[in-house]
C-alpha cells in the first residue's frame, strides 16, 4: 500500500532541494568573489571577483522569486485541497440521507402510504438542499475566476435595493421582520442589476437568519455619498460576530461557531458570494461587528453619472 506524502512535507523538501542546489553554491562563490576582490591585486583578479559577484547577486534574487512562488503555489493548494474538503464536507449530509431514504423505500421498511410520501417529501428535500449547494459552488467559482459574464450598465442604487428587498420580503414570510431603507435618490454606480440585488439580498438573510432569537429584530440598510464612491451600509441589532471570527467571515464554507450551535441552516458560501459579486464591481466590503451588539457590512461601490 502507497501512502501519499503530506503537502508540508512536500513542500519543505522542495525548499530544502532548492536551498542545497542554488544557495549553497551561491554563497561559496560570493565568497570566492570577495577574497579575489580583497586579496587579488590583478585586473583578472578583480574583473573575475566583480563578475562573481553580480552572478551570485543575480541568483540570490532568483532564488527569492523562486521561494516566494513556490510558497504560494504550496498555499494554492491547500486553498484547494481545504475546498475540496469542505465541499465533499456538506454534501455527505445530504448524501447519507438521500442513501437512507432509498434504502428504507427500497426495503419496504415503510408500508404505510402516508409515511411512505413523507419520506419522499424528505428524499426531494435533500435532493433541493445538495443541488442548491452544488449551484452556489458553480457560482461562487465562476464568480472568482472572472468567467461570470456581467452586462454593466448605469443603475440606479434605489433600483436594485428595491429589488432585494422584494426578494428578500417572500423568502422571510415565515418570520417577517421590519427592514427600515434609508437610500438617497438619484444615485448611480455601474453594475449589474441582478447580481447587486443578489448581494445585498444575501446580507438581508444572513441577518434574518442569525438573528432569530433576538427580540425585535431590525435590519437597517442606508447609504453613505461622496463625489467618487456610494457606500452601502446593512445593519443588524442581531447576535453580532465575534471578533476571532470577523477574519474569515468571507471565506468559503466558513460558518460561526454560533450558527453552528443554533443548527441553524446554511452552506457558509452566502458572505463568500457577496465579497466575489463586490469585487467584480471593482468594489470593497467590509464589517463591523462587536459580539451581542450587531453587525455592520459596509460595501462601497465607484460612482458613477446616470448616463
Amino acid at each position: 500500500m502507497r501512502f501519499r506524502t503530506p503537502a508540508n512535507v512536500m513542500l519543505a523538501r522542495a525548499q530544502l532541494t532548492f536551498l542545497a542546489a542554488i544557495l549553497v553554491p551561491t554563497m561559496l562563490s560570493t565568497a570566492l568573489g570577495i577574497v579575489m576582490l580583497v586579496v587579488g591585486g590583478g585586473a583578472v583578479d578583480l574583473t573575475v571577483g566583480v563578475l562573481l559577484l553580480a552572478f551570485t547577486t543575480t541568483t540570490l534574487t532568483g532564488y527569492t522569486l523562486g521561494s516566494t512562488y513556490l510558497r504560494r503555489g504550496a498555499s494554492f493548494a491547500r486553498v484547494q485541497n481545504d475546498f475540496v474538503s469542505s465541499v465533499s464536507h456538506e454534501l455527505r449530509t445530504p448524501l447519507t440521507s438521500i442513501r437512507m431514504f432509498i434504502e428504507t423505500l427500497k426495503d419496504r421498511r415503510i408500508t404505510d402510504p402516508d409515511e411512505q410520501q413523507k419520506c419522499l417529501e424528505l428524499l426531494h428535500r435533500e435532493v433541493e438542499r445538495m443541488d442548491g449547494l452544488i449551484n452556489r459552488v458553480i457560482e461562487i467559482s465562476r464568480w472568482e475566476t472572472g468567467r461570470h459574464a456581467l452586462e454593466m450598465v448605469p443603475i440606479e442604487v434605489s433600483e436594485f435595493i428595491k429589488e432585494a428587498l422584494n426578494s428578500f420580503e417572500a423568502a422571510s414570510m415565515s418570520r417577517p421582520v421590519e427592514v427600515r431603507a434609508t437610500i438617497e435618490p438619484d444615485i448611480y454606480v455601474s453594475g449589474n442589476l441582478s447580481s447587486l440585488s443578489l448581494a445585498i439580498s444575501n446580507l438581508l438573510n444572513n441577518a434574518w437568519k442569525y438573528g432569530a432569537e433576538t427580540e425585535n429584530l431590525t435590519i437597517r440598510i442606508r447609504t453613505l455619498v461622496s463625489e467618487k464612491e456610494v457606500e452601502l451600509v446593512v445593519a443588524d441589532n442581531g447576535p453580532g460576530i465575534p471578533k476571532a471570527e470577523q477574519a474569515s467571515v468571507f471565506e468559503q464554507f466558513e460558518r460561526g461557531q454560533a450558527a453552528i450551535d443554533s443548527r441553524v441552516a446554511g452552506s457558509g458560501l452566502g458572505l463568500a458570494i457577496v465579497r466575489a459579486i463586490v469585487q467584480a464591481h471593482d468594489g470593497k466590503i467590509s464589517l463591523n461587528s462587536k459580539e451581542g451588539q450587531g453587525a455592520e457590512f459596509h460595501i462601497k461601490l465607484p460612482r458613477r453619472k446616470k448616463s
